[in-house]
């Protein structure tokens, strides 16, 4: 398990560091995740695939035993100090703002009375594995306990998505908080974010047909047929906070698409979103978008086609069909969604021309991170040295902080 420090190290820095007697530390992990098929298109309520990896991030914890947070970091300097009862806002690059936004999320959904002192680890952060929800899952769950509240993971989802909406300003949609909470070994989450959002006015959470899953989501095992595959993370050696990236002006872009075509089919007062159209209504009104919007929303309905079309192929157990369908999604979201940087797109198409990858895309927005791919676990050690010489060749710089980690997938995010 990849999270950088081990459970015994924390626990012993827990001791050191803030007098917590060992016995009364706790442990809570979320994972990192992928996003196989449904690139780009959460936040428009599209449906959208994904799987837990096992590197995540591990918070130990205790309760303070008063009104007080307490973090520390293994990874970044400093320490976090605030009150639950006088959050303050946050600060541009503060690693302590998802804490804090853990914090004002459920002070207002649920109130807190307990603070807490903790330590987290996690290795891949800020790569594009989606280690900003990771983190915040963790930190939800840890006041959850120390305050003793049973939340759901459909409540836990919305308000870990809280944290970046409304406290961060990131927008964002659920297939982060989804995917880490929800997911499970050698199984295939999928996101039915329309369906989730109930766009119909009502909120409320119900189970979905998939017992104890919130409304819109599901878990699809892998059959028996199915081969069996790795998971490799390509990190680029780039790094960039994805709010300083063109995130939220994508987001827009496809919201005024969704508005253009919503008009166009005589639907006023429906949410801009482009989950609110089918696709006969795109293909009946497409010709009324130009420009970035008709790129956008030409991703999003082939998005959505991938993401049919993937599910049936891992019903089947046919992994070269979903691959091709990973590289799909890749190239569309270069060329449609417009997302992506040099070393990023010359990383990917590194990927797809290796033999024993089976698809490959971005991950993290295509702004900066890392790339995923599917692989052959047989091939994985010749696949390695050969994407790090022909990434070397071309960005050599950005090679000397590459790295390269092959992965499985793992359960969602617990409480240890």
């Amino acid at each position: 398990m990849g999270d950088g420090c081990t459970a015994e190290a924390l626990r012993a820095t827990m001791q050191s560091r803030y007098g917590i007697d060992a016995s009364h530390v706790r442990f809570v992990r979320a994972p990192y995740r992928i996003c196989p098929l449904g690139a780009h298109i959460d936040h428009q309520l599209g449906t959208v695939t994904a799987m837990a990896i096992d590197h995540g991030v591990l918070l130990a914890y205790a309760p303070s035993g008063s009104a007080e947070v307490v973090l520390s970091s293994a990874v970044y300097p400093g320490e976090v100090r605030f009150r639950i009862d006088a959050i303050p806002p946050k600060h541009a690059g503060d690693w302590g703002n998802y804490a804090c936004g853990a914090a004002m999320a459920l002070s207002r959904a649920h109130g807190l009375r307990r603070g807490l002192v903790g330590i987290t680890s996690g290795d891949l952060a800020e790569v594009g594995l989606s280690s900003s929800a990771s983190v915040g899952v963790t930190y939800l769950l840890a006041l959850e306990a120390v305050n003793g509240l049973e939340v759901s993971p459909g409540d836990n989802i919305r308000l870990d998505q809280a944290i970046e909406n409304e406290y961060l300003g990131l927008n964002n949609g659920i297939l982060d908080q989804a995917a880490i909470l929800l997911s499970r070994r050698n199984q295939l989450t999928v996101i039915d974010c329309r369906a989730f959002a109930r766009v119909d006015g009502d909120t409320s959470i119900t189970a979905s047909a998939s017992g104890d899953l919130p409304r819109g989501m599901s878990v699809l095992d892998r059959p028996e047929s199915m081969p069996h595959f790795s998971i490799l993370i390509a990190v680029s050696g780039l790094t960039q906070a994805i709010i300083s990236t063109d995130y939220n002006r994508r987001v827009a872009e496809c919201v005024e698409a969704a508005q253009v075509l919503l008009d166009a089919a005589g639907r006023r007062g429906v949410p801009a979103r482009l989950g609110m159209l089918s696709h006969e209504e795109y293909e009946g009104h497409r010709g009324a978008l130009s420009g970035a919007p008709a790129k956008r929303a030409e991703h999003f309905f082939g998005e959505m086609r991938r993401v049919r079309l993937g599910q049936e192929a891992w019903r089947r157990g046919d992994l070269t069909a979903f691959g091709a369908l990973v590289t799909e999604s890749g190239r569309s979201s270069i060329v449609n969604y417009e997302c992506g940087c040099d070393p990023l797109i010359d990383l990917y198409e590194i990927l797809v021309t290796t033999p024993g990858v089976l698809g490959a895309r971005f991950s993290g927005a295509g702004f900066r991170g890392c790339c995923v791919a599917l692989v052959e676990p047989e091939a994985s050690a010749q696949i390695v040295p050969r994407v790090r010489r022909a990434y070397a060749a071309r960005h050599p710089e950005l090679a000397k902080r590459a790295q390269y980690l092959i992965c499985q997938t793992d359960d969602g995010a617990r409480l240890l």
